[in-house]
């Protein structure tokens, strides 16, 4: 019989027995099913409260609806062509067979081994139980699985009448539904769960409904997935701990400066614009992964902007606000606080976008403390903008409006499962199992927890980031408008240091290359290996992935890669270098508070206040 990628293990070996399936204790079984549908009605409760007191409206209908007018364009291309659509079946039926050929082979032929008609992509981590491979049913689903989701994802590929975005998303979402239906998330089709489940006589399916209802409450009726266990960490105590103050505060910002460690630091201080789609603390995580506290021992004088959570009141705060209550106003902080006009600033995400759109309009209004920019995984040009694009087109978007409109903001919870949908296959269905159907609690992870401290959106400015990025992808056209101006990247002419990631599923590196033309000036292109968070928050003590530096970003990004030159391990020193070449003049180190009033310590208040 053939083995799954784990057959070297010696239990393995062990013949696949029909008793690890059978019920040992029917009574407590059944007295564990009794208690599993209390815990049940208990998660019904706290979905259906609130939405009796109309405290929570259901918005699910309206991606539903676009998902399935999206299959029904994808039908329809398969559908009007008879031949066409006889050689799709053909091909599905064909697999089947092949399964099918193969299970009664095993069947009939006990121990002899047989090749799959399909196997698991290298790295999928669902199908490592041994009975996948062992047991003729399971293998059976294993594979008719494999062989089905495939196919649709073929007919996606295949579908050369439909238009790219329509295309996009129905690649999107045929990958959202092959990743629910997977055999591995169900009880009866799982064998781990399966045993699991008689093994402890129902008990776990009692513990994860108990889980489930107290994740629907702390949702206040919509589901708040946990990916891990919170309770060990605490924000400035294990979490965002560097040292420093809060030395201004704005409506939308409050802004925050690190003791330094050196006695000497560079001249230019550094502002950070982190994304107000998360939190900041990305970049302070914790000690050992914190960018902040190593440019604080590289010399920097760091300023970071720690965005507010919004609510009703800032519902009309447009990118403007932003800019001026936000960047500009940092820069008012770092010179007050520091006597420094001249300025290095990192921009990551769509901070990252904020601060090339602040930099266009500030080099209208002849505002030049900004002398060189740092863009951490930014798109300031969104015509390969990856996955999130599915979200977006004018119904989506004047859907999401609507909604917003109604409180002045989006809630964080909305934007949290967006993110979540992009990499589904790791970040919701594991714990769906993990926790409702195996009942067990997750690990704490520090990375988890920041990424569960979700954020609101103002209305105004989420709609702003969306029609002209996303949609209209304004900014490098020219055709941006903030404060009576329209922007061009062009006349961005100060030095750039343009940071990818390669495996960026947000900010595809494609996409990043494709943006730095846009720039007036001097770009450094650089890729770093991993996603769009480990990527950028690589320390180069960790010795962990690789980057890649090379000419200027012109041409084929495939050539660019190909000729690029590979460094192992971090980007951050070659970045500390670029920033050194520019200017490392060194004054005496500034502590926060010597020429103003200091407002508490950091990490703030803003980033404390949770969805």
């Amino acid at each position: 019989m053939s083995k799954t990628p784990d057959s070297g293990k010696a239990e393995d070996d062990q013949p696949s027995t029909v008793e690890q399936y059978l019920v040992k204790d029917p009574e407590r079984f059944a007295l564990n099913m009794a208690r599993m549908i209390e815990q049940a009605g208990k998660a019904a409760s706290a979905w259906a409260e609130p939405r009796e007191k109309g405290d929570v409206r259901d918005h699910v209908a309206e991606p539903v609806v676009d998902m399935v007018k999206t299959f029904s364009k994808l039908s329809e291309y398969w559908l009007s062509d008879p031949q066409r659509a006889l050689e799709a079946q053909t091909r599905l039926f064909s697999g089947y067979m092949t399964v099918w050929a193969n299970a009664i082979q095993r069947i009939s032929a006990e121990g002899q081994d047989g090749d799959d008609a399909v196997k698991p992509e290298r790295g999928d981590k669902r199908f490592q139980d041994p009975e996948w491979g062992r047991n003729a049913f399971f293998d059976f689903l294993k594979q008719a699985y494999l062989v089905t989701s495939r196919w649709a994802a073929e007919l996606v590929d295949h579908a050369d009448g439909l238009d790219e975005h329509t295309r996009h998303k129905a690649s999107f979402y045929v990958k959202q539904v092959s990743n629910a239906i997977s055999p591995s998330n169900f009880i009866l089709t799982n064998p781990e769960l399966f045993r699991e489940t008689i093994a402890s006589n129902g008990e776990n399916l009692v513990r994860g409904m108990k889980m489930l209802a107290e994740d629907i409450a702390a949702g206040k009726g919509d589901l708040k997935l946990r990916q891990a266990d919170y309770s060990p960490f605490e924000i400035g105590k294990n979490l965002a701990t560097t040292p420093g103050k809060v030395v201004g505060r704005s409506d939308v910002a409050e802004i925050l400066q690190y003791d330094p460690v050196t006695e000497t630091v560079l001249k230019r201080p550094l502002l950070i614009c982190p994304p107000w789609i998360n939190k900041f603390y990305i970049l302070d995580l914790n000690p050992q992964k914190s960018f902040i506290r190593w440019a604080v021992e590289q010399g920097h004088t760091v300023f970071v902007i720690s965005w507010i959570n919004p609510d009703e009141r800032h519902g009309t705060k447009s990118w403007e606000a932003y800019i001026r209550e936000g960047l500009q106003y940092g820069l008012d902080t770092v010179e007050k606080a520091t006597g420094e006009k001249q300025v290095n600033a990192i921009g990551y995400c769509v901070g990252g976008t904020l601060l090339a759109a602040a930099l266009a309009l500030m080099a209208q209004e002849g505002d030049d403390r900004i002398k060189s920019a740092t863009f951490f995984t930014t798109q300031v040009d969104f015509t390969y903008a990856g996955d999130l694009k599915v979200f977006v087109d004018e119904e989506q978007v004047a859907a999401v409006e609507k909604s917003m409109n109604e409180k002045g903001y989006l809630d964080g919870t909305k934007m949290a499962t967006a993110f979540n949908m992009l990499r589904s296959g790791d970040l919701i269905w594991p714990y769906v199992v993990n926790n409702y159907m195996r009942g067990k609690d997750p690990l704490p992870f520090d990375l988890l927890y920041w990424n569960a401290d979700s954020t609101r959106m103002g209305a105004a400015n989420h709609s702003f980031y969306l029609r002209n990025c996303y949609l209209e992808n304004n900014l490098s056209q020219g055709m941006m408008e903030l404060a009576g101006r329209m922007l061009s990247l062009g006349d961005i002419t100060i030095p750039v240091y343009n940071l990818a990631s390669k495996e960026d599923h947000i900010a595809p590196a494609l996409s990043v290359f494709l943006g730095s033309k846009y720039f007036g000036g001097e770009v450094e292109y650089v890729m770093a290996g991993s996603g769009h968070i480990a990527g950028v928050v690589n320390p180069p003590a960790a010795q962990k992935y690789h980057y890649w530096t090379g000419g200027k970003p012109v041409g084929d990004f495939d050539q660019w890669v190909a000729k690029a030159t590979d460094h192992p391990g971090s980007w951050w020193p070659h970045w500390q270098r670029w920033v050194e070449d520019r200017d490392n003049t060194r004054v005496p180190a500034r502590k926060p508070g010597k020429h103003m009033k200091t407002l508490g310590d950091a990490p703030g208040t803003y980033v404390r206040v949770r969805v």
